[in-house]
């Protein structure tokens, strides 16, 4: 579901960003849209417990009252035609709301909870406290986007993420086009700011950027992708004067609003920010403050209290005993080396397609195969299903391979695992089966699909997400793809070990550029020196990291965790482990910290000795 930090955000971010940092991964909202846009009053209530809850529905009805586009996609109807506030101003209101809910919770005794209220406690602790330390940064403030995206592309999802049921939806819709020319002008007036204080990304990630903001800019209104709602037929429950009145708005509205917001970013990025954008070292480093800003970043997105030189240490260490794999692999397959085997593999053209509708029928083949494992792996499974379905045209050049973008049961909205048909002979059919247990299932889908339909309160059911978490799961679901037998060629283990691989160079290369002073032909050359990613999609790679610092980090640190939790399950109940159950109490709580997820299995497992005592 690709900006410098969703956390950074208000609601239009929180919304319309999920789909970057996914490589557009997924992407639900961030904590940080617990935010109201003034602030609250605490009243005197009779113990902790109404006191708890009357704090937490006040935060999640002004949540759903400041993100428009989170309470359309949970069927709340009071955010129609709106978008957000991307203002500095009311960023600013929405830290000193936040700071107020934190003041609220600190005065609530957590011990006095029951266990259920107490991890929700400690996921809005977490969260205030976040959302507070981003604020102190002026990366936070003034960085809006990655070279992937921002408030601008993820704009662009709207008409794949939008309900088209009855004309009040068509309407909500029309609204969000012409609110977006107000978005867009507070993103540009915050980008102003930030390449006066000398917070622009860095040149070299960023060529060829403006290249994607152009597709957006189109001289047939019918050509651009916010005329999709209307290119079909027209709803039954929708009169034929009435379409034709709703048809004529959106032509005026996406040639007099989105395309013309869209050119004046173009003019804004071509003209003032990429001659400010900053050379010589890529890493947030050299900007000011940048060192103690990449350390709340560690912190922030693997909700651990590491520090960038102990999140570089084990990534050496990963990277080493993930080599030693990759050593066995190769002789298994016949080659004399790891190296020998990888060029063989990114060079082979029986490993890659040259068809996109071929290779879009692979990988949805592919996925529906792997779907046949679910019963055997989780006893709970959500209803919503997903499909694949390449990245859309403007936001594919430069992307990652693949990405998931969540859907909506309220919105008609399926999930969706977005692939990349651009620059096939850089995309091999080796990696295709860890790409889809990560981003689909078990991976990506099956987490936030379940999140959504879980029996917990709907702020943690669509209100929260850690990527250390999120990622995380991701990550160990691509081990699951052994269990499944996904891996029954020497290729196909080497693209796992590619993948994971991939994740542990991340802690070397993400802290090397932000802390260490990389230069990225460093951090290239360690990355295709040590997985078997092709040259392109190590490129965009490193890119993504130059310009989002520490998200990278989550996925390795979270994976590790969970598979800590499974090991100690595992020795802890002997024969009596169930692997459906421990899944599932992993997945019951939703996106959570990596802290509260060890205290919730080492209940269960607490739980589980009790009942083999009895």
């Amino acid at each position: 579901m690709q900006v410098a930090s969703c956390k950074l955000q208000i609601a239009i971010c929180k919304k319309l960003t999920q789909d970057i940092d996914r490589g557009r991964k997924l992407t639900r909202t961030f904590i940080s849209g617990l935010i109201l846009a003034a602030l609250p009053i605490a009243p005197l209530y009779a113990g902790p417990v109404e006191d708890f809850e009357t704090l937490r529905e006040e935060v999640w009805e002004q949540t759903l009252d400041s993100s428009p586009t989170l309470a359309t996609s949970i069927g709340d109807r009071r955010g129609d035609g709106q978008l957000g506030d991307l203002s500095l101003a009311e960023y600013d209101r929405q830290i000193a709301a936040t700071s107020a809910f934190l003041a609220r919770l600190n005065a609530i005794d957590a011990d006095a909870l029951p266990v259920a209220l107490q991890v929700d406690h400690a996921i809005m602790l977490k969260s205030f406290e976040d959302s507070i330390a981003a604020s102190e940064h002026d990366h936070t403030r003034y960085i809006l986007f990655t070279n992937r995206g921002g408030w601008f592309s993820g704009f662009a999802s709207l008409p794949y993420r939008s309900p088209f049921f009855t004309a009040a939806d068509y309407e909500s819709y029309l609204g969000r086009l012409e609110s977006y020319r107000s978005v867009n002008n507070q993103g540009i007036a915050r980008s102003r700011q930030a390449i006066a204080l000398g917070m622009t990304q860095p040149c070299e990630p960023m060529q060829g950027f403006e290249n994607r903001i152009e597709q957006q800019i189109v001289d047939d209104y019918t050509a651009s992708p916010f005329w999709q709602p209307f290119a079909g037929e027209k709803p039954g429950s929708i009169s034929e004067e009435k379409w034709a009145e709703l048809k004529s708005s959106a032509q005026a509205l996406i040639e007099g609003v989105v395309i013309p917001s869209y050119s004046e970013f173009l003019t804004f990025y071509t003209e003032d920010y990429a001659p400010n954008c900053r050379s010589g070292t890529p890493g947030i480093l050299a900007t000011p403050g940048g060192a103690e800003y990449y350390e709340y970043r560690v912190r922030s997105f693997t909700t651990t209290d590491m520090t960038p030189d102990e999140v570089h240490n084990l990534g050496l260490s990963e990277v080493a005993r993930i080599r030693a794999e990759m050593v066995e692999t190769a002789a298994e397959a016949g080659f004399e080396s790891r190296e020998a085997f990888i060029e063989h593999l990114r060079t082979d053209p029986q490993y890659f397609m040259t068809d996109v509708d071929e290779y879009v029928a692979y990988v949805a083949a592919l996925a529906k195969h792997i779907d046949g494992f679910m019963p055997q792996l989780f006893g709970r499974l959500p209803r919503q299903p997903y499909t694949v379905a390449p990245i859309p045209a403007p936001n594919a050049p430069g992307n990652t391979t693949a990405y998931y973008e969540p859907g909506s049961l309220e919105t008609g909205a399926a999930g969706i695992y977005r692939i990349n048909t651009t620059e096939l002979d850089q995309r091999p059919l080796w990696e295709l089966p860890a790409l889809g247990v990560h981003e689909a299932v078990p991976g990506h889908h099956h987490q936030i699909a379940l999140q959504q339909e879980l029996d917990i309160h709907p702020l943690r059911a669509n209100g929260t997400f850690f990527t250390a978490f999120v990622e995380g799961w991701g990550l160990y679901s691509e081990r699951l793809g052994i269990e499944m037998g996904l891996y029954d060629t020497p290729a196909k283990q080497m693209g796992r070990l590619s993948y994971e691989m991939w994740r542990a160079t991340r802690l070397v290369v993400d802290t090397g550029l932000h802390a260490k002073g990389w230069s990225k032909e460093r951090a290239v050359a360690y990355m295709l020196d040590n997985t078997a990613l092709t040259a392109a999609n190590v490129d965009a790679e490193v890119n993504r990291y130059m310009t989002w610092p520490g998200q990278a980090l989550a996925y390795k640190v979270g994976e590790l965790k969970i598979r800590e939790l499974r090991g100690r399950a595992e020795e802890a109940l002997g024969a009596e482990f169930d692997l459906r159950e421990f899944h599932d109490t992993v997945l019951e709580n939703g996106s959570i910290p990596l802290s509260v997820l060890e205290e919730h299995v080492d209940r269960w497992i607490a739980a589980e000795l009790a009942v083999q005592a009895e």
